[in-house]
């Protein structure tokens, strides 16, 4: 008995209790692809990882200004992953412009002479550019991102390669068409043509078998590589049953860097050009090939989201629901493979007041497009219309973006007012200058500007409420709404304030958050406790940003 009490004794004194439930554990936020804070890079103009690779096939004829390969590579965002600034900014994924090999000339499309430094360019899918890196640079970047919580979106180019010039010859013709020009007029004369002169279409209509270009082939085997990558296509068409049409190559090509690498999204570039039933077939391949690889690397596989893709579809805004019109016909592109679409208003409607753009995406996204979602941006690679072109407003484009109901893309330097406009350039090249990392490091007014877009991005990440939850208007004056999100166990609310006084303020809380609970202003970091309704805070902003404790 003296031995039982003593073994009593000695288990309560190291904290064992008896009859007492353990309290359950909060539930982990979940990463919610609709409440995403994604990070859009013009990849060779970001960061300068490796000088190493700088000049590469000989890319050496002057060109026009911002139209060359600058070095920006996949080693320069492996480099300020590494350092934090995509943890500090609140980013949760990753889209990079194509990293895939490029044609190795140029062409002057009017605007002059222009390298493939964009990525949109294709010669060889399944290879990469060694301007842009190598694999095992793309395997590191994609393991030290899912270490930090950050997912890796490519970008998907199936209805064009590159164009041709001296260097690369085109592909078959039936694998491309080279004419007729698109005149844009119709459903057809957006999809069997090409986009521009010299751009040739893929003959994604086809289900016709092909056999691979003989230029591919040769270069594979210069390679040394040709019997693995054929070995590789066989088993695909063998396992899929799809016939040996270019659509599928391609769509294997692409595929190819989710078994291998476990990125987690696609991001489709000129989704209107093809057929949709096009899409429908990528996201069924892209499936598969993602729960192929859960299945070999299971703890390399972040959570139990399923692949991700969102649709280029140019002109597509939020207000035209779940339809595309081409004034002939009607497409619902969420039908045909896609959770997302990009949506190319936002940087209009950002002219509206705060409250009734909320309200009108909350409207949206909670009842036509329920279950989907569309990704905002304020400015973006071709896009010569953006919200702040001027660079006026860094401070109101954040609140609006990282606020908006929807996934919020930040185009590279939105956070630091990177200049859009340059003078020299032609096109869109003055939409993708250089990253301004030196305005970062010494401007004042920039660090300014980069502060606020980054406590607004971790405030959003923590929140899935922010982008995904419920809006509503607290109050008028002054200005204040919550957002409540659930998702089985998981519940989040936060509420905002915005133009409110500086100094001393007052927050109504609504139903939000009970009295006596203790709530915290990510934004200035002051905390309170609620009583009556409400919050009193005395910090030196105008926006408050509060979440429970």
């Amino acid at each position: 008995m003296k031995k039982i009490n003593l073994i009593l004794l000695l288990l309560l004194s190291c904290g064992i209790s008896f009859g007492q439930k353990k309290k359950a554990a909060a539930p982990k936020t979940p990463f919610v692809w609709e409440a995403a804070n994604v990070y859009f890079i013009v990849t060779d103009r970001f960061h300068n990882g490796d000088k190493t690779n700088d000049h590469t096939y000989n890319r050496n004829k002057p060109t026009g200004k911002l139209r060359g390969f600058d070095g920006g590579d996949i080693r320069g965002i492996i480099q300020k992953l590494d350092e934090g600034y995509f943890t500090n900014l609140g980013i949760n994924v990753i889209w990079m412009t194509p990293v895939v090999e490029q044609i190795h000339g140029g062409v002057d499309e009017g605007t002059g002479f222009t390298y493939g430094f964009h990525g949109y360019w294709t010669r060889d899918w399944t290879a990469l550019d060694p301007s842009y890196g190598t694999k095992k640079d793309l395997a590191e970047l994609v393991e030290k991102a899912h270490a930090k919580g950050i997912r890796i979106m490519l970008d998907a180019v199936i209805n064009h390669t590159g164009p041709v010039t001296s260097e690369d010859s085109v592909y078959p013709n039936d694998w491309v068409r080279t004419t007729p020009k698109c005149t844009y007029q119709s459903y057809d004369t957006y999809i069997n043509c090409t986009l521009v002169e010299n751009l040739p279409d893929v003959k994604t209509e086809s289900n016709e078998n092909v056999e691979l270009p003989a230029f591919l082939a040769n270069k594979w085997k210069q390679e040394g590589r040709y019997d693995k990558e054929i070995a590789s296509l066989n088993e695909f068409f063998l396992k899929t049953g799809y016939p040996r049409a270019p659509k599928y190559y391609i769509m294997k090509w692409l595929a190819d860097y989710i078994t291998e690498f476990g990125i987690d999204g696609y991001r489709v570039d000129t989704a209107k050009h093809t057929t949709e039933d096009v899409w429908a077939d990528f996201k069924k391949v892209c499936d598969r090939a993602f729960a192929e690889f859960r299945k070999k690397n299971p703890k390399k596989v972040l959570d139990g989201n399923s692949f991700f893709t969102v649709g280029e579809v140019y002109g597509y805004n939020i207000g035209a629901k779940r339809l595309y019109d081409f004034g002939d016909r009607k497409v619902d592109y969420y039908a045909n493979g896609f959770t997302g679409l990009i949506n190319f208003d936002f940087r209009n409607e950002a002219k509206l007041g705060y409250e009734e753009l909320f309200a009108r995406y909350n409207n949206l996204l909670q009842n036509d497009l329920k279950g989907n979602t569309v990704m905002n941006y304020v400015s973006s690679h071709d896009d010569g219309y953006p919200f702040d072109k001027k660079r006026e407003k860094p401070v109101e484009s954040g609140t609006k973006l990282l606020l908006a109901p929807g996934i919020s893309q930040v185009y590279y330097g939105d956070e630091s007012a990177r200049s859009l406009d340059i003078e020299g350039t032609q096109g869109d090249a003055t939409l993708r200058s250089n990253m301004n990392w030196g305005d970062i490091a010494s401007n004042a007014s920039t660090k300014e500007v980069a502060l606020h877009w980054q406590k607004l991005g971790k405030f959003r990440k923590k929140h899935p409420a922010v982008g995904a939850g419920v809006h509503a208007k607290i109050s008028d004056a002054p200005y204040t709404f919550s957002r409540s999100f659930t998702k089985g166990k998981y519940s989040d609310k936060v509420v905002v304030g915005l133009d409110l006084p500086k100094g001393e303020k007052t927050i109504s809380v609504g139903t939000i958050f009970s009295n006596g609970s203790k709530v915290r202003d990510a934004y200035s970091g002051n905390t309170a406790t609620v009583a009556n309704g409400k919050v009193k805070l005395d910090s030196a902003f105008d926006i408050v940003l509060l979440e429970k404790l």
